[in-house]
């Protein structure tokens, strides 16, 4: 069958993506599936809980409900829970049977929060994604409903797309926010570790936006949208930092959007040197690696825009894609769980990333 692995673990999905968007931001993520499986898209996938709580519940789906529809019980068990906890917002998230039996959450939204008085909004979500499709449209839709109308400050800037299934939790918002700080700019909010709901909106006050991985690339298009604020797409690893500095006080001075994890380089990799991974950090990490390694081509194995993407980078639908991509290469950057798709002979330089190994990322 094509799309199946054999060999490779599969990425954090769509519904533990939105579920890590929104864990700091005071608010009631409830995920409509059949208990226990709030396991799979929390605590394996979301280090914080060891020392941070968060309101993520379960809504506890059986069978006969699923076969037959009970929105009754789902609505009336969401209201309960929030009239109690009186989180900021209500967020609805939905796993694969309620996807497939067409539950309406739209409206289930507007029901409670007419019923609560609390904001509620639906993130898409089905189970079939990738994390960076579920955090992407968790954070967009937190930027839609949460962001004012503000007059734009110069110097001021966001940092779009920082979660812990791509950034390290122990100091990576912070090593973010030294960069920008160094760079002139003050932070108005950081996407969504380290910022509030109340920091997160006033977003519309910045004079540009960082995305630093593809799940923030959704909130910049909003936030462009409705606020014309431009975004640059790159992560200040080494000497691509200067490119990033520079891309910034371009689109800060012409409005403009930059893409240096993409654009900073070489545009004629031959796939003998390959990086595997989210795009902004393997083509911003690339473009720095290009020095030692020579012309890099990123294999994105997610589902990124592609506007993140050179022409000779490669997106890989599956296991198949990716041992085909990889089939040349002498030298494979990624994560090390990757090791069984390389080619023999070649050379595997580690790379962690905690939306592919989980825990084990933390040994490599």
């Amino acid at each position: 069958m094509g799309r199946t692995n054999r060999i490779l673990p599969v990425y954090t999905g769509d519904v533990s993506g939105a579920c890590s968007a929104l864990f700091e931001l005071g608010g009631m993520v409830v995920i409509h599936d059949p208990s226990g499986c709030n396991s799979t898209y929390n605590t394996h996938d979301e280090t914080r809980w060891y020392d941070h709580d968060s309101l993520v519940f379960i809504s506890g789906l059986v069978e006969r409900d699923a076969i037959l529809g009970n929105d009754d019980k789902f609505v009336n068990d969401v209201v309960d829970a929030a009239l109690e906890l009186e989180p900021r917002f209500v967020a609805l998230c939905n796993s694969p049977i309620p996807f497939i039996t067409g539950t309406d959450f739209a409206a289930l939204s507007k029901i409670v929060e007419r019923r609560t008085g609390i904001p509620c909004f639906y993130v898409r979500t089905n189970g079939m994604h990738d994390y960076t499709v579920g955090a992407g449209n968790a954070l967009a839709a937190v930027a839609e409903r949460f962001v004012e109308d503000a007059s734009r400050q110069s110097g001021t800037i966001n940092i779009l797309g920082v979660t812990p299934l791509d950034f390290h939790v122990d100091g990576a918002s912070e090593e973010l926010r030294a960069f920008a700080h160094d760079a002139g700019y003050e932070v108005t909010s950081c996407w969504a570790m380290g910022s509030t709901l109340d920091e997160l909106s006033q977003a519309a006050r910045a004079s540009v936006n960082l995305v630093v991985s593809s799940v923030g690339l959704a909130t910049a298009r909003v936030l462009r949208e409705r606020f014309g604020t431009p975004y640059v797409a790159g992560v200040p690893y080494g000497s691509l930092a200067t490119s990033v500095v520079d891309a910034l006080r371009t689109a800060t001075k012409t409005g403009n959007c930059a893409w240096p994890c993409r654009d900073a380089r070489t545009p004629d990799a031959d796939g003998f040197a390959c990086i595997v991974g989210e795009p902004v950090a393997a083509g911003s990490r690339a473009a720095v690696l290009e020095r030692e390694l020579g012309p890099m081509r990123v294999v994105c194995p997610l589902e990124a825009p592609a506007e993140l993407l050179a022409p000779t980078d490669v997106r890989a639908d599956g296991e198949d894609d990716i041992e085909a991509a990889l089939r040349d290469a002498r030298v494979v950057v990624a994560d090390a769980l990757y090791a069984p798709a390389c080619p023999p002979g070649a050379t595997l330089q580690p790379w962690p990333h905690f939306a592919f190994s989980g825990r084990n990322s933390l040994s490599q």
